[in-house]
C-alpha cells in the first residue's frame, strides 16, 4: 500500500539558490542570515534567512504608514484596479509560483496550485466588492425625514500581519488584499520556513501596482519579531496554533489594538444515515488528508452512523491506502512528507499514544523514512479512548479518527464536545437535512456533502473560528470591514433632538412621546 509516487524531485532552475537569494532584496531586515530553511521533502538545509531586528519593524510600520496616507487618498476604484492586475499577474506566474509553494512545503502540486487558484479568485472578489463595501451608507435617524446618519468607513492604517508555513502564499495574499484595498499598509511576518514564498508575492505585488511600502515583510522567528510588530501596528491579523494566538491576543490587548484569528480546530466530519457511505468516503479522504492533514480546516474525526459504517469503513480505508504517497514536481505524487521533525514528531506521539491506549489502525500509522526524513503514512484510527492525545488535540498531520453513532443527536453532540469550532462537514443524501443539521454543529463554517473546499472557496461568505478557534472572519464584506474603522456622522434637523430651552419634565414626556410614535412608523419610511 502506499506506493511512492516519486518523481523529478530536483528542484526547477528559476528556484537555484541565486535566485532565492535575490528575493531577500524583498525583506526588510538587516540582521546577519542565521535562520536556516530546510527541505521537507529531504531535511537539508538549502538557505538561511536574516533576521528583521526591532529597529527593523520600527523602520517598516513608519514607511507603511507614510506609504498608507498616500495610498488612501487614491480613489477605491484605482485601488481595486491594482488588485485587478494581482490576479492577473498570479495566474501569468502560476507554474513558477506552484513549484516553489512546493518547495517551501513539500506539498503536492495540486495542494499548490489551489493556492494560486485562491489568491486570484479572492483578488478578483475584493476588486468587484470592495468599491460597493466601503462606499458610504445613509443610516437611519433619531426623527425620521428631520435627522440623519451617514457611516464612513476609514481605514485603520497600518496591519500587523502574522502568517503560518502551510498555506504561505493564500495566507499572506489572500488576507493582505482587503486591507490593501481598504486603503492600509500591510506588514508582515511570515513563517520562517516559507519566508521566499512571501518575498516572491511582494515582488508580484509591486509588479500589478502595489506601492514598495505599502506591503513590507519583516523575516524572522515569531518570538523575536512578533512582539515588536504587534506593539505597533493598528490592526494585527494572525493565522496559527491556538496556542500562540492567546499570546498574540494578550499581547494585542495591552495596546488596544483589534485582533481577528484563525487558529487550529478538530474538525468533526457526520456521516448521515441516508449518506452514499461510497461517495462519502471518498469525499472524506481529501477533506482528511490534503496537504498531509496540515490544514485548519481538515477532518480529524469522523463520526458515521452504524447503518453505514462497515460500508464506510471499507471503503474509506481502501480509497486512503490508494494515496500515492511522495514528492514531485509534476502531478503523480497526492500527498508529500510533513514540514518538519516537529510536524512529524508530533505526529508520531499521536499515534503512538493512541496505540499504547487501545486504539485499532485501521492503515497507515508507520514514518516512511524510504522517501525522506518527514513522510508519514495516511493514518486511519478506530476505538480511540477519551484520554488518549488524539481524540481532542489537533493533530495538523495525516491521522483521522472513525467513530460509529447511534443517531444524529449522538453525532453532533459528539462533534460538539471539544473546545475547537473551525469546521464541520455533513453528509447525507438529503441536502436540506443537512443543512438543518449543520445549524446545529459549533463551527465558523460548515459543508454539505463536501469535505471544506466548498466552504472556503465560497469567498463572499465569511470564514471563521468559535471558541479556541479564533475571533473574527476573512473572507466576504465581514474579512474587508475587519480592516476599517466605521464611522457615523449624524446630523440634526430643525426641531432640536438635545432638550436646550426646554424644561426637563416637558421634556421627558416629549421623549415618551416621540417613542411611541416612532414604534408605530415603519422602519422602511424612517
Amino acid at each position: 500500500m502506499f506506493v511512492p509516487a516519486v518523481g523529478r524531485v530536483v528542484t526547477p532552475s528559476e528556484w537555484s539558490q541565486d535566485r532565492l537569494a535575490a528575493l531577500h532584496d524583498q525583506l526588510t531586515a538587516t540582521g546577519e542570515p542565521s535562520i536556516p530553511v530546510e527541505s521537507p521533502v529531504t531535511g537539508t538545509e538549502y538557505a538561511q534567512l536574516p533576521t528583521a531586528t526591532e529597529s527593523d519593524v520600527e523602520a517598516a510600520v513608519a514607511d507603511g504608514r507614510a506609504a498608507a496616507a498616500e495610498w488612501r487618498e487614491r480613489s477605491v476604484e484605482d485601488r481595486t484596479a491594482v488588485l485587478d492586475a494581482v490576479a492577473d499577474a498570479v495566474l501569468d506566474d502560476r507554474e513558477s509560483l506552484t513549484s516553489l509553494v512546493q518547495r517551501e512545503t513539500g506539498k503536492s502540486r495540486r495542494d499548490a496550485a489551489e493556492e494560486v487558484f485562491d489568491v486570484a479568485v479572492t483578488a478578483g472578489y475584493y476588486a468587484d466588492t470592495a468599491a460597493s463595501t466601503l462606499a458610504d451608507e445613509r443610516r437611519q435617524g433619531v426623527i425620521p425625514l428631520l435627522t440623519r446618519a451617514d457611516v464612513h468607513h476609514h481605514p485603520l492604517g497600518v496591519v500587523g500581519m502574522i502568517a503560518p508555513w502551510n498555506y504561505p502564499l493564500t495566507l499572506v495574499v489572500s488576507d493582505a488584499l482587503p486591507a490593501l484595498v481598504a486603503g492600509n499598509a500591510v506588514v508582515c511576518k511570515p513563517a520562517e520556513a516559507t519566508t521566499h514564498v512571501a518575498a516572491r508575492a511582494k515582488e508580484l505585488l509591486v509588479e500589478a501596482g502595489v506601492p514598495a511600502d505599502l506591503f513590507q515583510i519583516v523575516p524572522g522567528r515569531g518570538p523575536e519579531v512578533g512582539p515588536n510588530l504587534v506593539e505597533r501596528v493598528d490592526y494585527v491579523s494572525f493565522t496559527g496554533s491556538t496556542a500562540a494566538g492567546r499570546e498574540v491576543a494578550a499581547l494585542a490587548g495591552e495596546n488596544l489594538v483589534p485582533v481577528s484569528m484563525e487558529l487550529g480546530g478538530k474538525n468533526p466530519l457526520l456521516v448521515l444515515d441516508d449518506a452514499d457511505p461510497e461517495a462519502a468516503a471518498q469525499g472524506a479522504v481529501r477533506s482528511s488528508f490534503a496537504n498531509a492533514g496540515q490544514l485548519c480546516i481538515t477532518t480529524e474525526r469522523l463520526f458515521v452512523h452504524e447503518d453505514v459504517y462497515d460500508e464506510f469503513r471499507d471503503a474509506f480505508v481502501e480509497a486512503v491506502e490508494e494515496i500515492r504517497l511522495g514528492f514531485d514536481y509534476d502531478w503523480r505524487a497526492e500527498m508529500g512528507p510533513l514540514l518538519s521533525q516537529a510536524q512529524f514528531e508530533k505526529t508520531r506521539d499521536h499515534v503512538d499514544d493512541a496505540r499504547e491506549r487501545g486504539a485499532t489502525v485501521l492503515t497507515g500509522g508507520e514514518p516512511r523514512p524510504d522517501l525522506g526524513p518527514y513522510f508519514h503514512e495516511p493514518t486511519v484510527l478506530a476505538d480511540v479512548p477519551t484520554d488518549a492525545t488524539a481524540h481532542d488535540t489537533e493533530t495538523f498531520g495525516p491521522v483521522v479518527a472513525l467513530y460509529p453513532v447511534s443517531d444524529t443527536d449522538e453525532a453532533v453532540a459528539r462533534a460538539n464536545d471539544t473546545e475547537y469550532g473551525l469546521h464541520g462537514a455533513v453528509w447525507t443524501g438529503d441536502e436540506e437535512r443537512g443543512r438543518a443539521v449543520a445549524r446545529r454543529i459549533d463551527t465558523g463554517t460548515v459543508s454539505i456533502n463536501e469535505g471544506y473546499a466548498a466552504a472556503w472557496a465560497a469567498v463572499d461568505a465569511p470564514m471563521g473560528g468559535r471558541g479556541d478557534s479564533g475571533v473574527g472572519r476573512r473572507h466576504g464584506p465581514e474579512g474587508l470591514l475587519r480592516y476599517t474603522d466605521a464611522q457615523t456622522v449624524a446630523t440634526g434637523g430643525p426641531v432640536p433632538v438635545g432638550p436646550e430651552g426646554v424644561p426637563d419634565r416637558l421634556w421627558a414626556a416629549g421623549l415618551s412621546t416621540v417613542a411611541r410614535l416612532l414604534r408605530k412608523v415603519p422602519r422602511w419610511i424612517r
